[in-house]
């Protein structure tokens, strides 16, 4: 029993890639050159882990960073915008080759802004990933926005799409995925 309740909390059972909040798809899919990530609840479970020192530890899933992986070397930049400073964090992306890390950020806005100016790419090729309210000033700028499976419902009504993993348990691997396979379509 306890595996199935823990399996249950991975996946939402009715989650689907369809349209969604804003009633239009977004740009397609091929055409996104920047994945902006939050952390909290979209690379993690968002659970915060807190010992007598502060926080104490992030756990990634190791198939979205293979996903994150792929889609630069396919060419596609991925940035990572957070409310939070965590070394871990620091520690992960530089694992995966992540350059573009922005932690600590009050207005994700004005670093998404500095982020595509940075990379002369406009929002409409951008594609975020967000589970909740502080992502919503990049999601409502990005030319796709995507909500992962568990997110708020005001990230889920931002979205375009919605991925049907919940955050920290394979959702940014799925939104690589839906990117990668963009790009082989003819």
């Amino acid at each position: 029993m306890a595996g199935a309740a823990s399996k249950a909390t991975r996946t939402a059972p009715r989650a689907r890639t369809a349209t969604r909040g804003r009633g239009v798809r977004g740009v397609p899919l091929a055409s996104i050159r920047l994945l902006v990530l939050d952390v909290d609840g979209v690379l993690t479970d968002g659970r915060l882990h807190y010992g007598p020192y502060g926080e104490r530890d992030k756990v990634f899933h190791v198939r979205d960073g293979h996903g994150i992986r792929a889609v630069l070397a396919a060419g596609i930049e991925v940035g990572v915008i957070s409310g939070r400073r965590s070394p871990a964090v620091q520690r992960r992306c530089r694992e995966l080759g992540i350059r573009h890390l922005q932690q600590g950020i009050e207005d994700k806005a004005a670093a998404f802004s500095r982020l595509i100016a940075q990379l002369g790419v406009t929002a409409a090729q951008c594609a975020c990933l967000g589970d909740d309210v502080p992502d919503l000033p990049i999601m409502q700028r990005a030319g796709l926005a995507i909500a992962v499976a568990d997110a708020h419902a005001s990230a889920l009504a931002a979205a375009h799409r919605r991925t049907r993993a919940v955050g920290g348990f394979g959702a940014v691997r799925e939104v690589c995925d839906w990117l990668l396979a963009a790009r082989r379509e003819p």
